[in-house]
């Protein structure tokens, strides 16, 4: 595996402007006081001018105790907190509190709170994480101590199916915003103690929570290291969504081809969990990133596996044959309509000429005219609304197109060619790998106009030579190909049956250990004998 360079900055000094949050960082750090006015003040100081902090104070016992709980509104469970927290309370109106604070926080604790998940805290810093991930925070007179207690419940989008990886057949829950909810789905699809969630807080002011999950014992320990290190480098004041973590984490910045693959779907996860890859789970977010990825990978589908395995392998044929119309298609038609028109069957050059007459414009503009609209209108189809998106996209490739044929602007036989590389564009599963085959298509139809089927050679050699070295955390990218390897080759182009398929990938899963194994070899179903009927 090579090492993971971190690439650094020079660094300039601090200006004084920084001082008040460094201060406040240090006020973070101090430990709560015995007197129940101080941790008071000190937390007003913290959180000034924040109007859904709530402070409710009450006097429990017979001794009339002072007690303040501390949370905010509107990602705290106020039923958890009337029912569950307040109730206990205010029920211990005729119990005996003693003198010393710490006895009475273990009391309250183990006593009178029914709530499953309570925590004890001692620091300011620890109650202010503690406020803002939806906890309620209980401080008592006397005590030193504080009680964190989980009453986490904010609105969030309830599990539905995945919009951008649709399937006939399989599975339609998807992942949602809530990184709790994500995890439970997934545990519902992998039962077993061997898959590990290790969590980490990333982003200075955002504190977004993130999980990485795998099965021990299947997965290289050697690519759970590397994941821990990389996302244990970032240093960030916010982490919005999973793909600031792709851009942070990924072997190669300044490439195309995206080297780490992500998904909405817990089936998708789940599987490539099982043969030894590593998830990521981002808290508001419903992407997950896995790592390590193949480039073929972003060419398969989950209904791959949900259909018998003659389908799925037709299907996938059909794809790369989309591929390489998506990006070889146009500037096929530029080099061979200018520079080779000799290779052409004499009435096929002769309907291509007669349909350019009366053109002024080369092949070229032409081309990338329709590539650029067709692209745009592409856009504006994904970022308008849905109802009126779908209508812009359609009625504008229809009325654009025919009024510049009609116009003479381009020819009819350009608007097929580019008509037939969207379609084709459209049937790459991952929107992120067909973004890059949109991009290098434009360098093809550059390198075809200058240098014909020569400089798309050139391009060709090229791309292939920079995709055999990439890597995504140590495994090769275009595996099983470079390296070729006969037995990964199984779930490559070809699809073969689920009872042929005994092994994981053994540049993904642990080397050396028996769990690469998933099934009895070749465990396939026979008829019943007759003879034994």
């Amino acid at each position: 595996m090579r090492p993971f360079r971190v690439r650094k900055r020079k660094r300039t000094p601090e200006p004084d402007l920084n001082q008040p949050v460094e201060d406040e960082a240090e006020q973070e750090k101090q430990s709560l006081s015995s007197t129940l006015a101080e941790n008071l003040t000190t937390i007003q100081t913290i959180f000034a001018n924040c109007t859904d902090l709530i402070y409710r104070d009450l006097k429990i016992g017979q001794e009339q105790v002072p007690v303040l709980l501390v949370y905010l509104n509107g990602i705290t469970d106020e039923q958890t907190v009337n029912q569950d927290i307040l109730k206990s309370l205010l029920n211990m109106r005729d119990s005996n509190l003693e003198a010393s604070g710490s006895n009475n926080i273990q009391k309250i604790r183990n006593l009178f709170l029914e709530i499953g998940n309570i925590t004890e805290i001692s620091t300011s810093g620890e109650i202010v994480d503690a406020v803002l991930t939806g906890n309620v925070v209980l401080l008592l007179e006397g005590a030193a101590q504080a009680l964190k207690i989980a009453t986490k419940g904010f609105e969030g989008r309830i599990v539905s199916e995945s919009v951008t990886e649709g399937v006939v057949r399989g599975p339609r829950e998807g992942f949602t915003e809530s990184l709790r909810t994500n995890t439970a789905l997934l545990r519902r699809k992998i039962k077993t103690p061997t898959l590990k969630l290790e969590k980490f807080v990333l982003g200075r002011v955002t504190k977004t929570e993130v999980n990485i999950a795998y099965l021990e014992g299947t997965a290289n320990p050697k690519v759970v290291d590397e994941v821990k290190k990389r996302i244990s480098l970032i240093d960030v004041d916010s982490i919005l969504e999973s793909a600031y973590i792709e851009e942070m984490i990924e072997d190669e910045p300044f490439t195309l081809f995206p080297q780490i693959d992500h998904s909405e779907r817990p089936d998708k996860i789940a599987a490539g969990i099982l043969q030894g890859q590593v998830a990521v789970f981002t808290d508001g977010t419903p992407f997950v990133l896995i790592v390590p990825t193949m480039m073929f990978q972003f060419l398969q589908s989950s209904e791959d596996y949900y259909d018998r395995s003659v389908y799925a392998t037709s299907v996938r044929v059909v794809r790369f044959f989309f591929l390489n119309l998506a990006l070889l298609l146009p500037a096929l038609y530029i080099a061979v309509s200018t520079y080779h028109r000799g290779l052409l069957p004499t009435p096929l050059l002769i309907s291509l000429t007669a349909a350019r007459v009366g053109v002024p414009f080369p092949t070229i503009v032409e081309v990338l005219f329709m590539e650029v609209t067709f692209e745009a209108l592409r856009e504006a189809g994904i970022r308008l609304p849905k109802p009126v998106g779908q209508a812009v996209s359609i009625v504008g490739g229809l009325v654009i197109g025919e009024a510049a044929v009609q116009a003479s602007m381009v020819s009819p036989t350009t608007v097929i060619v580019v008509a037939l590389t969207g379609i084709a564009s459209f049937g790459i599963p991952s929107y992120s790998f067909a973004l890059a085959i949109r991009i290098l298509r434009f360098v093809m139809i550059l390198l075809a106009s200058t240098l014909g089927l020569f400089g798309m050679l050139l391009g060709l050699l090229v791309m292939q030579a920079h995709l055999v070295s990439l890597r995504s955390f140590g495994v090769p990218y275009f595996a099983p190909l470079a390296p070729f390897n006969l037995k990964d080759a199984k779930d490559f182009v070809m699809r073969v049956p689920w009872w042929a398929m005994g092994e994981r990938p053994r540049l993904i899963a642990k080397n050396n250990n028996n769990n690469r194994q998933r099934q009895k070899f070749f465990l396939k179903p026979a008829p019943p004998d007759e003879n034994q009927q």
